[in-house]
C-alpha cells in the first residue's frame, strides 16, 4: 500500500474512486464512438436523411450540453454521489431503448434523454474528482487519467462500434447497457457517501435551465436549417435562440441563487478554456461525421474499416496519461493547449484536398495528428477550467466546461451538415466530394480561432497569473491491483 502511494502519489482508496468515474467517462466515449461509426447503417435501415442523421448524433450532444449547467448545479445542491448514480440509471435505460427504435424519431427522442442524463452524471463524477482530490499535482494527474481515459472509450468504440454494426447496428446501443450495470455496481461499491449539502434558502434555478436550454438548441437548429429552411427561417430560428439567450442572461442577474454565477466569468483562464474548448469541439466533431460519411458513402468502405481506419486517432488514450503530464510540466498547460489546437489546424488542413480516391496512407498523417492534438488539448483544457474555483463552485465549472464541448459538438455538426449539403449540387459522387472538402472547412476555421483564442492564455502564462498546471509532477501511473 506505501508503495502504491509512494509511486503513483494516490491512495488505493483514492484510485478506486477514480476507476469507477473513469469507468462513466469511459462510457460515455465508446458510446459516442460507436455510434459514429453505426451511422451509415442507420440511415440504411431507417432511411433517414443527411439533416436527420445528423439530429441522431446532435440530439445527444444538444441534451448534454443543454442540462449539463442545470447538472453541475444539481450535484452541488443535491449531492455529487447521489446525482452520479440516479442519472447513470437513467442512461442505462435510454441507451437500451434506443436499441428499440423503428423510426427516426424515436431514436432520436431515446438519444436527447441519454444525452440529459450524461449531463447530470459527468459534472458529477467530475466534481467528486475536484472536490475529493487535492488541488495541484494529485488533481492534475487524476484529471488527465480521467480525460486519457475518455479518449481510451472513444479508441475501443471505434473498434466495437465496427464489430458490433457489421452484426447489427442496434447492438451499438445494447452493448453500452452491459458496461452501464457494471460501472453502476461499482459506484454503488466504492463512491463514499457524503452527507446531503446545506440547502437552506437555496434552489434550483427552473427558469434559467429552460432559457438556456432552449437558446441552445434553436441556435444549433437554425444553423442545420440554413443548408435547406431558407435564409428567412434559419435567421428567425438563430434569432429565437439569441432572444432565450438574452432571457437567460437577465434571469441569471436577477436571480437570488443563479444557475450560473455571472462572476466566474472574471475568471479569464476559465473564459479562454471554455470558448476553446467550444471550438475544437465543434471542429472535431463535425470532422469525424464527414470522414465517416466520405468512407463509407462515397469510397463503400465496411463499418469495421472505418473504424480500423479512424483507430490512430485513438493515440491520445496512450499519450495523455504519459507524456502529455511530462510537457505541462516541462511548458504549462497554456503552451501545451497551444500546441494542441496548431496540431488541429495541421490535421484538419491536411484534408482540405480530400480527393476520391485517396489511399489510407494519404489519411493516415492527418488523423494521427489529430489524435496527437486530442491528447494534448483536451485535459489540459479540463485543468485550466476548473483551478482555482471554490469547491462550491466545483459542480458549475465542470458544468460550464461540458456545455461548452457538447454545445460546440452539435454546433459543429450543424455547420458542417449546413456547408456540406449546401456545396453538393446532386447525388454523383463528384458533387459528394466537393461537398465533403467544404464541410472541411468548418473544423479548419474552428482550430484557428480556438488557437488564436488560446494564444492570449500563454502571454498571461508568462506574467504568471495562470499556471498552477506548471506545479504537475509526472510519476510513472501504475493501477493498483484488482482485490
Amino acid at each position: 500500500m506505501s508503495a502504491l502511494s509512494t509511486s503513483s502519489g494516490l491512495s488505493a482508496h483514492k484510485w478506486g474512486i477514480l476507476l469507477v468515474l473513469c469507468g462513466a467517462i469511459f462510457l460515455e466515449g465508446i458510446d459516442v464512438a460507436m455510434l459514429n461509426v453505426a451511422l451509415p447503417s442507420i440511415r440504411a435501415d431507417l432511411g433517414l436523411s443527411t439533416g436527420e442523421l445528423q439530429w441522431v448524433m446532435s440530439a445527444y450532444v444538444l441534451g448534454y450540453g443543454g442540462f449539463m449547467l442545470l447538472g453541475g448545479r444539481a450535484a452541488d445542491l443535491f449531492g455529487r454521489r447521489q446525482m452520479f448514480v440516479l442519472w447513470l440509471t437513467v442512461f442505462l435505460l435510454f441507451s437500451g431503448l434506443g436499441g428499440f427504435a423503428t423510426e427516426g424519431w424515436m431514436l432520436i427522442v431515446a438519444r436527447f434523454v441519454t444525452g440529459v442524463a450524461a449531463a447530470f452524471m459527468t459534472p458529477a463524477g467530475l466534481s467528486i474528482i475536484t472536490t475529493g482530490f487535492a488541488e495541484g499535482p494529485e488533481r492534475n494527474k487524476a484529471l488527465l487519467i480521467y480525460s486519457g481515459t475518455a479518449a481510451g472509450g472513444f479508441t475501443i468504440g471505434l473498434v466495437a462500434g465496427g464489430l458490433l454494426t457489421a452484426v447489427g447496428w442496434r447492438w451499438v446501443f445494447f452493448a453500452p447497457v452491459v458496461l452501464s450495470f457494471l460501472i453502476l455496481a461499482a459506484a454503488l461499491a466504492f463512491v463514499p457517501k457524503s452527507s446531503r449539502p446545506d440547502r437552506s434558502g437555496k434552489r434550483v434555478d427552473a427558469a434559467g435551465a429552460l432559457t438556456v436550454t432552449a437558446a441552445l438548441v434553436l441556435i444549433v437548429l437554425g444553423v442545420e436549417r440554413a443548408a435547406h429552411a431558407g435564409f428567412a427561417a434559419s435567421a428567425g430560428t438563430l434569432l429565437a435562440g439569441l432572444a432565450f439567450l438574452s432571457a437567460f442572461l437577465v434571469i441569471e442577474r436577477r436571480s437570488a441563487e443563479p444557475l450560473v454565477r455571472m462572476g466566474i466569468f472574471r475568471n479569464g483562464s476559465l473564459v479562454r478554456a471554455n470558448l476553446s474548448a467550444m471550438l475544437f469541439a465543434g471542429g472535431f466533431f463535425g470532422f469525424q461525421f464527414l470522414v465517416v460519411l466520405y468512407l463509407q458513402e462515397l469510397r463503400d468502405w465496411s463499418a469495421l474499416q472505418t473504424s480500423l481506419a479512424m483507430l490512430v486517432i485513438g493515440i491520445d488514450a496512450i499519450l495523455s496519461p504519459t507524456l502529455t503530464p511530462r510537457l505541462v510540466n516541462r511548458f504549462g498547460t497554456a503552451e501545451v493547449i497551444f500546441g494542441g489546437l496548431l496540431l488541429a489546424v495541421l490535421s484538419y488542413g491536411l484534408f482540405l484536398p480530400l480527393g476520391a480516391d485517396w489511399s489510407y496512407a494519404a489519411m493516415f498523417p492527418g488523423l494521427l495528428v489529430l489524435g496527437l492534438a486530442f491528447s494534448l488539448a483536451y485535459g489540459p483544457l479540463t485543468i485550466v477550467a476548473t483551478e482555482g474555483i471554490a469547491e462550491e463552485e466545483q459542480g458549475l465549472a465542470g458544468g460550464l466546461l461540458y456545455t461548452a464541448f457538447q454545445f460546440g459538438a452539435a454546433l459543429g455538426l450543424s455547420a458542417v451538415t449546413a456547408v456540406s449539403v449546401a456545396a453538393t449540387r446532386s447525388g454523383t459522387p463528384a458533387a459528394l466530394l466537393d461537398g465533403y472538402r467544404a464541410g472541411l472547412l468548418v473544423p479548419f476555421v474552428a482550430a484557428i480561432v480556438a488557437a488564436a483564442i488560446s494564444a492570449a492564455g500563454l502571454r498571461t502564462g508568462r506574467n504568471g497569473a495562470s499556471s498552477a498546471a506548471e506545479d504537475v509532477a509526472f510519476e510513472p501511473i501504475e493501477v493498483p491491483a484488482s482485490r
